[in-house]
């Protein structure tokens, strides 16, 4: 007789207690009411306490607490010291010519005037020519090297930010020109049009320049995949060691690189915006590589 109940056969809530109570003792580890105390729930109860434990045997997780960033690929450290000192080549390749422009004007963009700007300031033209084309060399590097240290945060964004900055710089290098009026075959006609002997040979090279200078300071798609290439890599930088700071900028650069170079013909003088945050991100994304690099070795 069951002596709570006052019955011949024990009732259902007490014949319930007994097999949890007997199930109880079978389980290892701590009881239900000790996981409560602790603050620890598996993924069938309710979140009671600072800490939280998906499965079992997992340390519990404060819903709160600061992400570690996820650490680049130690494999790969050789080419984050690379990628760090390209970098700082094509910082240097940008500044030189802007010191340049005290030395000499802006490139004109009519035909015949650029012609005599090229003869009279030949050894500035070649050297911003060489620097605003040779640039790509070091930043196809740079975005080799970013790409391979954001992999781990997300191989997908990593590899389209990749090959958007790889494919932007070899198309670069293979138009072999840049605005403003940048491009080597106009020192070439420069040299005709010095030697020509007539107003009408020099009418005819001025205006075969004209049909250069135009397809040279036209829209290019380098520059736009260039600029989708900062944006997508940036977009992941906060979770990683470049920080939240470097991403920024990189979605700022990105986003107005983008606008700047598809608007590059009517906006004048304000690309000299994305100008300035181009270089920017190239530096501190080169001295976050190094730092990369000296945190695995």
């Amino acid at each position: 007789m069951d002596p709570q109940s006052g019955t011949l056969f024990p009732s259902r809530r007490a014949a319930e207690s007994e097999q949890l109570v007997g199930a109880e003792g079978r389980l290892s580890g701590p009881s239900l009411a000790d996981r409560r105390e602790d603050g620890v729930f598996d993924v069938a109860q309710e979140w009671t306490g600072p800490a939280v434990s998906t499965r079992a045997g997992s340390t519990p997780v404060h819903p709160h607490a600061a992400r570690e960033p996820v650490r680049a690929d130690p494999s790969w450290a050789s080419l984050y010291r690379v990628g760090a000192f390209s970098a700082l080549v094509y910082v240097v390749l940008v500044l030189v010519p802007v010191v340049l422009v005290f030395a000499a004007p802006v490139p004109p963009t009519d035909g015949a005037a650029l012609m005599t700007y090229i003869a009279a300031h030949r050894g500035v033209y070649l050297t911003e020519l060489v620097c605003f084309v040779g640039l790509s060399v070091p930043a196809l590097v740079v975005f080799a090297a970013v790409a391979a240290a954001l992999k781990e945060v997300n191989k997908s964004v990593a590899l389209i930010g990749g090959v958007f900055g790889v494919v932007s710089e070899t198309i670069a290098l293979a138009l072999g020109s840049s605005p403003q009026s940048l491009n080597g075959g106009l020192v070439v006609l420069s040299s005709s049009y010095t030697s020509a002997a007539s107003d009408a040979q020099r009418a005819g090279v001025a205006s075969a320049a004209d049909a250069l200078i135009a397809a040279t300071n036209a829209v290019s798609w380098a520059g736009i995949l260039t600029a989708a290439a900062i944006l997508a890599l940036s977009s992941t930088m906060a979770r990683s060691d470049f920080g939240r700071g470097v991403a920024l900028v990189g979605v700022v650069a990105g986003t107005v690189g983008i606008v700047a170079e598809a608007l590059r013909p009517v906006i004048g003088s304000a690309y000299l915006v994305y100008g300035l945050l181009l270089p920017a991100w190239f530096a501190l994304v080169g001295w976050k590589l190094l730092g990369l690099r000296r945190n695995l070795a």
